[in-house]
């Protein structure tokens, strides 16, 4: 199999592979100014080029990173991607991608997880639970984007790998970047320090406007249709509940501490039923039951020329928090005011020093959990039944399909319809 400029694959993974085998047992042995780190992307559409750009930033002149090699199933991705990343203002000077580092397939991840010490995840959400699990085996340093699974299966799997990464000493970060923002790290803090008293309710929303969808082209494949519109598709989303809504319940369960114990949801489809649409529904709705009887009102739309609400509200016995501003009011008003820099950079920073400073972090067990959240209260809403948290941890519903092939059919998958779909 060959790269996508012509270069054999075999020869070149023969050295990457004697090359790795130097480090793969140190992950973190890497000290400010030795050895350069390679990164390697995975997932070179819009979010994985930007995440290239924003670790690039946050290396600066402080870490020594090269961007070593790219994979995405499709060789325009890569191309443009490769051309971004060399040319851009902060990662021109860490350009390391040499034509045979550049791989096309679905099976590309695999290559560049052997070339590459720190392994940026950037994929459809779908591919997510099989590359963290290659990854970690792999033993190698990890960034992930949100969420890490569209289903319970592929949960359980990174629960596994998390597992797996903190026995070897690894780090991962998450991109759940509220987590390293200042303003959101201040107000936990000062939430879990008393700051509104004992939390009793709350909302979290994602509700904005339309969302992108890919019209289908007469020489895609069923695959290739499904992959470039795979914000439409049950396997590779989740639904924008998980893609997109998994911030704010990520939030709700950092400022309360644990994961609800139930949900019980309600969603659907009001725009108009374009083919490009998928299975995936538009708008949903949510009531999460965390522990204590603590109730969570979710909702989540993605409805042109619609009413946008992206925030997250805590009521507590003695005061509220919002997060527009980082608002405290009731007994202890205040206004959080830390400002720190972009925190799609700041996360990047957070994992560079980790690895080398050897003081491992390891975000996949709470990013795991809070894609479980978002994926339960979907399952509710397809289904109109109510569900516990343990029902979704060891549910057997798998999405992602038995066999998977570029060129082969996928058939469309049935639209959701609540008392009809099937809780499994």
């Amino acid at each position: 199999m060959t790269g996508p400029f012509g270069s054999h694959r075999r020869d070149f993974l023969k050295a990457s592979t004697a090359a790795a085998a130097g480090f793969g047992l140190l992950p973190n042995a890497h000290a400010r100014g030795t050895d350069a780190i390679k990164v390697g992307l995975v997932g070179c559409g819009g979010r994985g080029t930007g995440a290239a750009d924003n670790i690039c930033e946050a290396a600066g002149t402080t870490y020594n990173i090269k961007i070593h090699a790219l994979a995405d199933v499709f060789e325009d991705r890569v191309r443009n991607c490769r051309d971004a990343i060399k040319n851009g203002d902060h990662s021109k000077d860490k350009f390391d991608v040499a034509d045979e580092r550049c791989f096309i397939g679905l099976d590309g991840y695999k290559k560049v997880i052997e070339a590459c010490d720190l392994v940026m995840l950037a994929t459809p959400p779908g591919f997510r639970p099989l590359h963290i699990a290659a990854v970690i085996k792999a033993g190698k340093n990890l960034f992930t984007e949100k969420p890490v699974g569209v289903d319970p299966t592929g949960i359980r799997k990174v629960l596994a790998a998390y597992e797996e990464a903190k026995a070897k000493k690894l780090s991962v970060v998450a991109g759940t970047q509220r987590r390293h923002e200042a303003g959101y790290v201040e107000s936990m803090k000062r939430i879990h320090e008393g700051a509104i008293g004992e939390i009793v309710s709350g909302q979290v929303y994602w509700n904005g406007g339309g969302i992108w969808a890919v019209k289908r082209q007469p020489n895609w494949s069923d695959t290739e249709y499904q992959i470039r519109n795979w914000y439409h598709y049950l396997w590779l989303c989740g639904d924008h509940i998980v893609e997109q809504h998994v911030h704010n319940l990520d939030v709700a369960c950092w400022a309360l501490g644990s994961p609800p114990v139930r949900a019980v949801g309600m969603g659907g489809r009001q725009a108009a039923p374009e083919p490009e649409r998928g299975n995936s529904y538009d708008h949903f709705a949510v009531d999460y039951e965390f522990p204590n009887g603590v109730h969570i009102a979710s909702m989540c739309r993605q409805i042109p020329d619609t009413e946008s609400n992206v925030s997250e509200t805590f009521v507590g016995t003695t005061g509220q928090w919002h997060s527009g501003g980082y608002r405290f009011t009731g007994k202890s008003p205040a206004r959080v005011r830390a400002r720190g820099i972009n925190p799609y950079v700041q996360e990047h920073i957070d994992l560079l020093e980790s690895i080398t400073t050897s003081k491992p972090i390891n975000e996949l067990k709470q990013v795991a959990e809070s894609t479980l959240v978002a994926i339960m209260g979907r399952m509710s809403a397809y289904t109109g039944k109510a569900i516990t948290w343990e029902q979704a941890l060891n549910s057997k519903l798998d999405t992602f399909p038995a066999t998977l092939d570029i060129h082969g059919k996928i058939e469309e998958p049935p639209f959701p319809r609540p008392g009809v779909s099937e809780l499994i």
